[in-house]
């Protein structure tokens, strides 16, 4: 006859197989349905151009449809809730800006959700740089030259921004830089573009999107990027700190799912999401928008993000971003 301590030993090893198998089953037959992949920005931005290139790659990759939904607002904390409060089974990836999501609980009084908390990053894809830039016209060819010039404007020195990431460099340049240059607040990059070639404006930060394509037609120069190092996509740029302004403004992107998503899943998704950020077609694509792949394991994902969290809500603090 069994004893009871010997009945509780074999139930709780029974309960354990048990779901260890269910797991295993859950991530051998991953995925069995569509995936939804979720985008916090309206169709047609940039950022649903990005999704919808991983989505179709994911779609060969993973051998399911793959359904885009846009749920933008409130600085993709719409789509960040929606996420974090969706089944955590890998059905519902959420691929974000890591710096954009890292920044809400600085940006926001009442956040719905702690992204901290609540959602898991699990895969990269890429990261990408904002952009100091000036109007070709304009005699300064290098931040040494600009710096200097706006040293000698003082306060009537102005800069063109549209985005968070920009006042966050514009203000780490002025403070690094000892400049008074007064920040100009657009709804759009390209709003300030009359500005500039009339020469009302000094110079503008914005995302390499709108930086990179309006170097190519000929209507801005670019200076430097933030990061560290130099973007292999765009390698002809200066970093800020070879030009002597130290920053590192890193502003990648990956894959969230909801917390508690099974690791066997969640393994698969970075595979996924590694090989097809691998691929000489998604390098050419990056290329475009001046990023590159970037490639890392779900656990060093997860910890760039908690380390974004409080250094971004940092930054919010030093350009004196006020709270919504």
């Amino acid at each position: 006859m069994i004893n009871r301590k010997e009945f509780l030993y074999s139930a709780g090893a029974l309960g354990l197989a048990t779901a260890f198998g269910v797991r295993g089953a859950q991530a051998q037959e991953y995925p069995s349905q569509d995936i939804h992949m979720i985008c916090g920005f309206p169709p047609g931005s940039g950022a649903d151009i990005f999704v919808r290139y991983f989505a179709e790659k994911l779609r060969v990759v993973s051998g399911r449809n793959v359904v885009v939904e846009n749920r933008p607002g409130a600085n993709s904390n719409i789509a960040t809730e929606y996420v974090a409060r969706s089944k955590p089974d890998g059905y519902t990836l959420y691929l974000f800006a890591g710096t954009t999501v890292a920044a809400t609980m600085a940006l926001f009084k009442n956040p719905p959700v702690d992204p901290g908390k609540t959602l898991d990053a699990i895969a990269t894809t890429s990261n990408l740089a904002f952009m100091l830039m000036v109007d070709p016209k304009s005699p300064y060819k290098t931040v040494a030259e600009l710096t200097a010039a706006m040293k000698q404007k003082g306060d009537k020195a102005t800069y063109a921004v549209a985005a968070n990431p920009g006042i966050i460099m514009g203000t780490l340049y002025k403070n690094t830089a000892g400049l008074q240059s007064v920040e100009v607040l657009y709804k759009n990059a390209s709003d300030c573009m009359n500005e500039m070639q009339s020469g009302k404006l000094d110079y503008a930060i914005h995302d390499p999107i709108f930086g990179l394509a309006q170097e190519r037609e000929g209507r801005m120069r670019i200076l430097a990027v933030s990061t560290a190092e130099r973007l292999k996509a765009a390698s002809h740029i200066p970093t800020m700190k070879e030009s002597g302004v130290p920053m590192d403004l890193n502003l990648w992107w990956g894959v969230m799912v909801a917390k508690g998503t099974p690791k066997p899943v969640a393994d698969k998704i970075n595979k996924w999401f590694s090989d097809i950020a691998s691929t000489e077609d998604t390098k050419k694509f990056l290329a475009l928008s001046g990023a590159d792949p970037l490639i890392r394991t779900p656990e060093q994902t997860q910890a760039m993000f908690m380390k974004a969290i409080p250094e971004w809500g940092e930054y919010v603090r030093v350009a004196k971003i006020p709270q919504t």
